[in-house]
């Protein structure tokens, strides 16, 4: 079986990561573990020229993303599940779609913020929109703690 898990180094990808950790375990799955980072419009040549220090930046911030996804895949690792890691600059929800099609994925997972409905109306969502146009099953994972509301 093949899990793609889609996280976003986030606090909230801890709950994400603990889940499949026991649920690649338990169905002994092959797991890719995937960050999408956002384009960036001087990197992929469609902006205006961008000065030496503002590139420098952007590549100094996709190394950084490179080692904590090369950290989280370290220490699922060290607990016995075969995974590897998978870094793309793109928009998540097209990112995550096609990487589970390259890979004949038997499971996307991703997690949910919980955001408002201003947000989501205003914003949208990666995991709806995973959800909503995605070929094979996808789990979502809630990262966020709901507190009930009294009226």
């Amino acid at each position: 079986m093949n899990i793609l898990v889609a996280v976003d180094l986030s606090g909230a990808s801890q709950k994400v990561l603990q889940y499949v950790k026991t649920l690649s375990l338990d169905l002994s799955a092959k797991v890719w573990l995937l960050y999408a980072e956002k384009p960036d419009l001087g990197f992929v040549g469609f902006g205006p020229g961008r000065p030496q220090s503002v590139l420098d930046h952007v590549a100094e911030d996709f190394k950084e993303k490179r080692e904590e996804l090369q950290g989280e895949v370290d220490k699922l690792k060290s607990s016995g599940i075969d995974v590897e890691p998978i870094l793309v600059q793109g928009a998540a929800v097209e990112v995550i779609l096609d990487e589970a099609s390259k890979l004949k994925t038997d499971l996307i997972v991703v997690g949910s913020h919980g955001h408002g409905a201003v947000y989501h109306l205003m914003v949208g969502s990666v995991s709806e929109g995973v959800l909503h146009r995605s070929t094979c099953p996808v789990l979502v994972v809630p990262t966020h703690d709901r507190t009930e509301q009294k009226n």
